[in-house]
């Protein structure tokens, strides 16, 4: 008599938000060790420029070649690793966050920080990437909203904590002690990926390719427009926020708790991407942008009055908070290409328009000054707006 055999589930199958709350925690928890990462610099720049005796333009460098190689490597690596297991993928990518960081913290000359740097932008190009997918395939597709939401908050949390954190570390105990810091943080988030993460399965090309049609491409291709734009238009001002505080009166030791603070109001865009990404896309995006847009048109009219200034971010920045989880949200459901694809997509458009934003804004402020730089975002954020309003599609009212 043939005795059966209990085979143990291998992957998770996609469910509520509830049963992979777990997992989704552990992914915003990377994400936060991973915008920490990539953004860290921005706060240390002359300590890191005196402690490796460059220019403070050379350490800037730092940043920008980052971004560059996330904007160019994000979709080949992502096709060249897709028949990879997406955990151990992932933690992969962890580790060399934090391999990347101990690189810089010991690093002898700006030659090695910069290899450095170099590790953790092509860690980066693969891991948000991933973790975009990652998120998607962990629930039900009437679900995937709320997921990455969930899965964003962490990327938030970077940006409001976890550099204003790092930045203060750096300037009481030195920049090699705030990198060495966050390397032990991107080790602890490879654990707790570890543990809480369930395994899921790894795309199959060809099967993705067959089930993409043309007009899933295009609709793809309209979001990864929308998605540059909005990054454009929002970093060509926001590169400059401390000038522009500045030029409005602030004093320099109040520019730190107010961009904080900014960064909490972000949060509350985060908790209305939850509440209308599934739901409600389409209203939920134009509503986002128009408050983005609106927002950097209204700073304009009152600056430099320092009330009207700091009122106008809260609208601004809030919307902003949102852009993230709806736009890749609004990518994966295109189905114009593997999760992860299209998340590789969404993480190069998303910072081809950060790089060549503070390109721009950096031009735009010699030409038309602090007075016309949030004009200059207004009007790329209303290009994004046509594009949504000329792309339904792409952009459905309804998940």
């Amino acid at each position: 008599m043939p005795t059966s055999r209990i085979v143990p589930r291998a992957f998770h199958e996609p469910g509520s938000v509830q049963a992979a709350y777990r997992g989704l925690v552990a992914l915003s928890v990377a994400t936060f060790v991973a915008i920490t990462t990539e953004v860290l610099p921005v706060g240390l720049l002359p300590q890191i420029a005196d402690g490796v005796d460059v220019a403070e333009a050379t350490a800037g460098l730092l940043v920008s070649v980052y971004a560059l190689l996330v904007a160019t490597l994000a979709v080949p690596l992502t096709i060249l690793t897709r028949r990879l297991p997406r955990k151990p993928l992932l933690l992969g990518t962890l580790l060399a966050y934090a391999v990347a960081n101990v690189v810089v913290a010991a690093a002898p000359g700006f030659g090695v920080v910069a290899a450095g740097r170099a590790i953790g932008g092509v860690s980066h190009a693969v891991f948000f990437s991933i973790s975009i997918g990652y998120a998607s395939r962990l629930v039900r597709p009437e679900f995937t909203g709320r997921a990455l939401t969930i899965a964003t908050v962490g990327g938030s949390a970077g940006f409001v904590v976890g550099v204003p954190l790092s930045t203060s570390l750096g300037t009481a105990l030195g920049w090699r002690t705030a990198f060495a810091v966050l390397a032990l943080a991107c080790a602890v988030a490879a654990a707790l990926v570890l543990v809480m993460l369930p395994p899921v399965r790894s795309g199959d090309p060809e099967r993705d390719a067959a089930a993409a049609p043309r007009t899933g491409r295009g609709r793809l291709a309209a979001v990864s427009a929308v998605n540059s734009l909005t990054f454009l238009g929002q970093y060509a001002v926001y590169t400059f926020v401390s000038l522009i505080l500045l030029g409005a009166g602030l004093s320099e030791g109040a520019v730190g708790p107010v961009l904080l603070g900014f960064g909490a109001v972000g949060l509350l865009g985060v908790w209305y991407a939850g509440l209308t990404v599934d739901s409600r896309p389409r209203a939920g995006l134009l509503g986002a942008l128009v408050g983005v847009g609106g927002g950097l048109a209204a700073l304009g009219l009152v600056y430099p009055g320092l009330a009207g200034v700091l009122v106008v971010g809260v609208v601004w920045l809030g919307s902003f908070g949102s852009m993230p989880a709806v736009l890749q949200a609004a990518a994966i459901r295109t189905r114009g290409a593997s999760p992860d694809v299209s998340g590789a997509l969404v993480n190069s458009s998303a910072n081809l328009g950060i790089g060549l934003g503070a390109a721009l804004g950096g031009l735009a402020l010699d030409r038309v000054g602090l007075d016309g730089l949030p004009w200059v975002g207004a009007v790329i954020l209303a290009a994004a707006i046509v594009v949504v309003l000329l792309a339904p599609r792409a952009f459905p009212a309804r998940a």
